[in-house]
């Protein structure tokens, strides 16, 4: 081994106080042959984050082998035949415990979870699924809660990435030593801006494939309407705009608007303004993030006399509930259950082989077509 291998410089990185743990580790377990993390977080004075970034080095080393909660030395006995390689496939991970934490248990996300659990069960998992909220700034407590109390063996999070503490998080979770899936969230760490991995919807494809359809059916002038606090609307907007240049329309001579939470005084009086705006412009048709903000709109429409479709066509990004209204509402729907069930299977593969390289996966929504757009008046 030369003096610049990977693992050299590892070793010539660490601290006294990282090599004296590491030996007492082993040590431990050369006289116990294994122990759970908390005993050892105990045992050593260290922090169970701190040990189990330890036993992830040392695991990779081939030192040490995980077990659920905790860590043992490798015998003969676990040395894998040719044919058991590490990645070869998912028949070691019955039993372990996926930690879930999303930012909603009422909108998006339980269809995204119900995924990942139908994915674990298949596998023989377990799915430890917690609740945050968009309104909270640090997401690390919680990820912590699911780390050492609830001895997870890999993290799936959707955290909050405009939150003051976010970077703070991210190189938490870089840190961790379990594995780790953004879900429809992306992240960059360290110095040389390593990717995370992650599984994505495509929300900028799903913004075009909406504008493609409108002006398939004749429109010129396609606004966009977006909901003041999802981390979902930069996206949206980016392939609204792509699409609208593409389509040699003019983004600017037609209406983009933001809409505020529902809770605010002023919500009504945006939605009046984006119908004003409409009419000043000559606009005929809305991309609308989300069902909720379609069917307001729709409402709006209502009581000022204009038909949806007839005056004003009207895609609503989201369809969660877009198809139950009346007329039911063309809509975008991204893969919530794809989704969760990707990220299980990203996440098991990671544990099989923790040597694979990172992997980012991006998928698809789909365009539902239903009664609220059809051709412009004329």
């Amino acid at each position: 081994m030369t003096k610049d291998s990977p693992a050299v410089a590892t070793a010539e990185a660490r601290g006294p106080l990282q090599v004296a743990r590491r030996q007492q580790l082993l040590a431990a377990l050369q006289r116990d042959g294994s122990m759970r993390i908390s005993d050892l977080s105990h045992a050593l004075g260290a922090a169970p984050v701190t040990i189990r970034r330890d036993i992830a080095e040392l695991a990779a080393e081939g030192l040490v082998r995980r077990v659920h909660g905790g860590v043992a030395l490798i015998t003969p006995d676990d040395v894998p035949a040719a044919d058991e390689a590490p990645g070869a496939g998912l028949d070691s991970l019955p039993g372990r415990t996926l930690g879930m934490l999303v930012p909603s248990l009422d909108y998006y996300w339980p269809d995204v979870a119900r995924g990942a659990e139908e994915a674990a069960r298949e596998l023989d998992m377990r799915v430890v699924l917690r609740g945050s909220s968009y309104d909270t700034e640090d997401d690390q407590p919680q990820l912590a809660r699911l780390v050492e109390r609830m001895a997870v063996d890999a993290l799936i999070i959707a955290p909050r990435m405009d939150a003051p503490t976010a970077e703070r998080t991210i190189e938490w979770l870089d840190q961790v030593g379990v594995p780790v899936v953004l879900l429809e969230r992306t992240a960059t760490v360290g110095s040389h801006h390593a990717v995370m991995e992650s599984v994505v919807t495509d929300h900028a494809l799903g913004a075009a494939m909406a504008v493609r359809h409108l002006t398939s059916l004749g429109h010129r002038k396609v606004g966009l309407v977006l909901d003041a606090n999802s981390p979902t609307s930069q996206h949206i907007r980016r392939g609204w705009l792509d699409a609208t240049t593409e389509c040699g329309l003019e983004p600017d001579e037609t209406v983009a608007a933001v809409v505020p939470d529902v809770r605010s005084p002023e919500r009504d009086t945006v939605l009046d303004g984006v119908l004003d705006r409409c009419r000043a412009t000559g606009t005929t048709a809305l991309l609308v993030h989300a069902d909720a903000e379609a069917i307001a709109l729709v409402q709006h429409c209502e009581e000022r006399h204009l038909s949806v479709p007839g005056d004003l066509s009207i895609v609503a990004y989201d369809d969660e509930v877009a198809g139950l209204f009346s007329p039911p509402l063309t809509a975008v729907r991204p893969p919530r259950r794809s989704i969760g069930r990707a990220a299980v299977r990203l996440v098991a593969e990671r544990l099989a082989d923790l040597d694979r390289p990172t992997h980012r996966i991006v998928i698809s929504p789909s365009l539902r077509i239903r009664e609220s757009t059809a051709p412009p008046p004329v």
